[in-house]
């Protein structure tokens, strides 16, 4: 069997798998990245999200790192914990079509959640991310009165994706489920060797300090362009920048926030924004980071291997709520 036929098979299993495996919650993956206008991100190298743009608000002071609430562990490796149930309408995408991407919450009873608290200026945020993690896409649906939410994606190839809902529901926990979703046909994977620095559309992003499982371990991004430093970043979702980890491999979802916010007298927009990480174990991490300059919202992602044994790295600092993160 030539290349092509055993990727055109490959692709052809996906969907079996994506039938099956779409009810136990299983994990998938990558995506691609690109530039949006009005504050919200459009076509991603994976995947796309079309329709009006974000507008970015206030927010409070975060730091530090998303763990599942109910069991201690990452974030987006079950369907289905702490009561919580994610549930795709239909888990199989169209290369390079703009469809509705449709989901549902249910809650411990069985039934829909419909309430959600705003958490970074959303309700519900989705991540959408390939396998290979050659590409990612941050998407905010809107949910209908019967608790269905909906946003329109366009995945730009063939590959297996996992679909990340982090959300807090009303009296609950901040969680994140995961679950898998396939577009069928031939792709190639696509490996990622170590990289602290990322281009995008002529922004130079430079990520400094080093990943120490366990631990709470300071990372800084700073922002340039043509050589000059950007001190004039735009708020997006309530900071001047909105950092997610993967870990390769189960893509484990980290999700990390900018230590300090905007418009609280002592954070600059730019050009370094700095956050605290805390990763559960050693291993490479993908990291993207979202930013906002000239009301376009652009992409950069890393990939960081963790320091070699435990190291010391200092504690987070508490944020607004006396907590090192708030889960989001």
């Amino acid at each position: 069997m030539n290349t092509m036929a055993k990727l055109s098979a490959y692709g052809a299993a996906l969907v079996l798998l994506a039938a099956g495996g779409w009810a136990t919650g299983s994990a998938v993956g990558p995506l691609t990245t690109a530039t949006a206008p009005s504050g919200e991100r459009g076509a991603m190298s994976g995947v796309a999200p079309t329709g009006a743009g974000d507008t970015a608000h206030g927010g409070g002071t975060h730091s530090g790192a998303v763990a599942e609430a109910a069991t201690g562990e990452p974030g987006g490796l079950a369907s289905s914990t702490g009561g919580y149930t994610l549930t795709p309408t239909d888990p199989i995408l169209t290369p390079g079509a703009i469809e509705d991407f449709t989901f549902r919450i249910a809650g411990p009873d069985g039934t829909p959640v419909t309430a959600f608290d705003v958490e970074h200026d959303k309700r519900m945020h989705v991540i959408v991310v390939r396998r290979d993690t050659t590409g990612f896409g941050h998407v905010h649906p809107e949910m209908a009165p019967d608790g269905t939410w909906s946003v329109p994606l366009t995945v730009a190839s063939a590959g297996s994706y996992r679909a990340f809902a982090d959300f807090t529901p009303t009296g609950g926990e901040g969680t994140t489920l995961g679950v898998d979703l396939v577009a069928p046909g031939a792709f190639e994977p696509v490996t990622h060797t170590g990289s602290r620095t990322a281009q995008v559309d002529g922004y130079t992003v430079e990520l400094a300090g080093d990943l120490v499982p366990g631990r709470s371990s300071p990372v800084s991004l700073t922002v340039s362009r043509d050589g000059v430093a950007v001190t004039d970043l735009q708020p997006y979702l309530g900071a001047y920048g909105h950092l997610v980890a993967l870990r390769e491999g189960d893509l484990a979802y980290l999700h990390v926030h900018p230590d300090g916010a905007p418009a609280d007298g002592v954070t600059p927009s730019g050009p370094q924004v700095p956050f605290f990480a805390e990763v559960p174990s050693a291993g490479a991490y993908r990291l993207f980071l979202d930013f906002r300059h000239g009301d376009v919202v652009r992409t950069a992602e890393f990939t960081v291997p963790t320091l070699a044994g435990t190291g010391d790295a200092p504690a987070a600092p508490a944020d607004a709520h006396g907590a090192p993160g708030d889960g989001h």
